[in-house]
């Protein structure tokens, strides 16, 4: 059944004579072009419709189609990774191809290819009995990674064909017969509807930092695989070059990178890394700032289902979302539209919510057909003038259990990443307490406590006036080494967990063989800042030259001490 538009209000219409087909969250198609809607709101003789495409054009008048039954739903399958979609989950390579740089309205294209063929190995043999979530088998869809084809949601039975050889992803490559004797066809090719979370059979507590080469966020404040993350920082402050360092170097098997509202310059930079930094193995949510504003929300949702696909493979699925504060702006003009009430600075009142119920897909999971997988969320936020009491930001932080403030007077004296160390917390260093005593002992913990509060140490100490104690000026000095030497670094540079580990006990080394010095009379503390060892802990990252820095630090200080009429 069809209606009318009555009111185009932006990306909001409102149509008549739908009520009969339509349903909240169901598809419409708008207009002669066809455009793709989603059912917002439902009156007694209207429907309020968020339409996901440019407006201009429509007129009252203009037929609206109901797609009865019909969810927005993301097609999973082969031929996600290494593609670049927009909210709405259209390739844009292909688009590019059909209406070059500019999106034309109406315009669509599948998802996945049709055409390609992959070689599938299946791994049951007729006669197996199989339940939704098992593996049937795979294809390789990157070098060295498997893609898992599952058995589809509400389908279980007695596999009767498991077929060898290279098929596209609407062709049957598995049939099941179920309890009820129909003969199921399995195809590679999959849809789920975008504001379902898939289900998974429990969720486990955190047990393994996921490892990102950062040595801020790796040993000052972890997040976990299946943990949640937010990093808010003001304009200029390194939010995107933050989650492209993130995306090249944390250990995932999957990155799902949802670029939702930013500027088209630094999305064309990722773009310009994204075939280095994904191995072929990250898929991308295109939808930038001069795209359609409703699309922003279908952009978040279409990113975390095609990750939880990947995590009920047993994968370990990274998505870096920026921003959720321009999503939130979407979600802010589509609600003013309707005439919903307002909340705080305009935002709808739900917004909490939604947030909550983003952040809340992430976590360590078994997933349904026994395997384990995780799904680890980190979101840009941005707030203006960095205000960290502004909505966003605030919703976020009630839920994540990590959070990285950036600091543009960090970033703007080139201190990447530009963490700042007094207002960041991770909730997630005591839960990973065991695996850091099991791999690098109780010290490692020990000393990531005793950097932070020489850092909070430092930070009051520098707002003192007058003259400092040797003991102050000390931590300065060793204060001053933490922020360059350790958490400093070069936005190419990887840094594994051993090697952090080394690099802040030698830095804690120093600080504790000059105390000692002083204890044993050395007065000269520009000669203890200024020793040859010192100058060469920043310019290294081996651990074997730790180690002989640590030898010849020893050695030298040792000789001050002997010129100072101490003994060792």
């Amino acid at each position: 059944m069809s209606g009318k538009i009555i009111k185009i209000s932006g990306p909001l219409v409102v149509a008549e004579g739908l009520i009969s087909d339509a349903a909240i969250a169901g598809i419409v198609r708008v207009g002669s072009q066809r455009l793709l809607g989603e059912v917002l709101r439902l009156t007694r003789d209207s429907a309020a419709i968020q339409v996901f495409e440019d407006t201009r054009g429509l007129s009252a008048g203009d037929e609206v189609i109901a797609e009865s039954g019909e969810k927005l739903s993301v097609e999973l399958g082969p031929g996600l990774l290494g593609n670049i979609f927009d909210g709405i989950q259209r390739p844009l390579k292909e688009l590019r191809k059909l209406a070059g740089d500019t999106i034309r309205q109406g315009i669509t294209s599948p998802a996945i290819d049709r055409k390609r063929r992959w070689e599938f190995v299946p791994n049951v043999s007729p006669g197996d009995n199989v339940m939704v979530g098992d593996i049937l088998g795979a294809v390789e869809e990157a070098e060295g990674f498997f893609h898992q084809i599952m058995v589809p949601p509400d389908v279980s039975g007695v596999i009767r064909r498991a077929d060898f050889g290279t098929f596209t992803i609407e062709e049957s490559v598995c049939q099941i017969e179920t309890p009820e004797g129909e003969l199921v066809d399995v195809t590679m090719l999959q849809k789920w509807p975008i504001r379902t979370a898939r289900r998974v059979l429990r969720k486990f507590s955190p047990e393994m930092p996921l490892r990102t080469g950062l040595r801020v966020i790796d040993t000052l404040f972890p997040i976990a695989y299946g943990g949640s993350a937010a990093v808010p920082g003001a304009f200029g402050s390194g939010k995107t070059v933050a989650l492209q360092e993130l995306a090249k170097r944390a250990e995932a098997d999957v990155t799902i990178c949802i670029c939702c509202g930013e500027r088209s310059n630094e999305m064309a930079d990722f773009l310009a890394q994204f075939q280095e930094a994904s191995a072929g193995r990250m898929v991308m949510i295109c939808n930038t700032s001069d795209m359609p504003i409703a699309a922003r929300e279908a952009a978040v949702y279409s990113g975390v289902t095609i990750a939880e696909y990947y995590r009920d493979m047993g994968y370990n699925v990274l998505i870096l979302a920026d921003s959720t504060t321009r999503w939130a702006e979407g979600l802010r003009e589509i609600s003013n539209r309707l005439g919903e009430s307002p909340g705080d600075e305009g935002y709808p009142a739900y917004l909490p919510a939604r947030i909550a119920e983003f952040y809340e897909r992430a976590g360590s999971v078994e997933c349904v057909g026994g395997r384990s997988g995780s799904l680890t969320i980190v979101g840009a936020v941005s707030p203006p003038g960095g205000d960290l009491s502004e909505p966003v930001t605030q919703a976020a932080m009630r839920v994540v259990n990590t959070f990285w403030k950036l600091d543009e007077f960090l970033a703007n004296r080139r201190h990447f990443p530009a963490v700042d160390w007094l207002t960041s917390y991770s909730h997630y260093t005591e839960p990973l307490k065991p695996w850091y005593d099991s791999n690098f002992g109780a010290e490692f913990l020990a000393n990531r406590d005793k950097a932070m509060k020489i850092l909070r140490r430092d930070d009051e100490v520098s707002q003192i006036a007058g003259e400092l104690s040797p003991e102050d000026q000390l931590t300065l000095e060793t204060a001053k080494m933490i922020r360059e030497d350790f958490l400093r670094q070069d936005a190419d540079s990887h840094s594994t967990y051993e090697e952090q580990a080394t690099l802040l006990s030698l830095i804690l080394y120093y600080n504790d063989i000059c105390t000692d010095a002083l204890q044993k009379g050395v007065t000269d503390l520009r000669e203890l800042f200024e020793i040859p060892s010192r100058e060469r802990i920043g310019k290294t990252a081996r651990i074997e030259e730790y180690r002989a820095i640590a030898n010849d630090m020893e050695r030298e200080i040792d000789a001050l001490i002997a010129e100072g009429g101490q003994e060792t």
